[in-house]
């Protein structure tokens, strides 16, 4: 199975040593990038994100959270990433800080589709040496490089 995100990813939702301080700056932020290039308006983006996670924290252990949200409007499944420059306080299972956030937005109607993008998402970020090379790469190019990368081929 492909473990690359190629198809959820665009180079333009790489963030990289995105500076803020709380969960909420966090999806302020994201929204601010993610609501123009999906045609909604950034507080539309930052409200979902935060309404979600007030189900339950989205952080999943590792220093990794993936916050994720159905919004109208939304025409396909996409992923963001940020790397931050300091890690945050999101009330993981392992209450350890997060550092590598993985937004994804989806249709309201992606129901199987959602779950299944969320599921390959949340897989290879359990890889803990994946996680490690992008708290390592030295630019937006090398971090959407290994995001991009399917395992599978590059394994011998």
């Amino acid at each position: 199975m492909t473990s690359d995100l190629s198809d959820l990813l665009s180079p333009d939702f790489i963030l990289v040593d995105l500076a803020v301080s709380s969960k909420k700056a966090l999806f302020h932020q994201l929204g601010q990038v993610a609501g123009p290039a999906l045609a909604l308006d950034a507080a539309t983006v930052s409200a979902a994100l935060a309404e979600r996670e007030r189900l339950g924290s989205t952080g999943f252990g590792g220093g990794v959270a993936i916050p994720h949200a159905r919004i109208a409007g939304v025409a396909q499944i996409v992923v963001m990433v940020a790397r931050l420059a300091k890690p945050i306080d999101f009330a993981a299972v392992d209450d350890a800080p997060v550092d590598i956030v993985v937004a994804m937005f989806s249709p309201p109607d992606a129901g199987a589709e959602h779950l299944k993008a969320l599921a390959r998402v949340s897989r290879r970020f359990r890889d803990r040496e994946f996680v490690d090379k992008l708290r390592g790469a030295a630019s937006r190019d090398a971090f959407y490089a290994l995001l991009t990368a399917d395992e599978t081929r590059d394994a011998a």
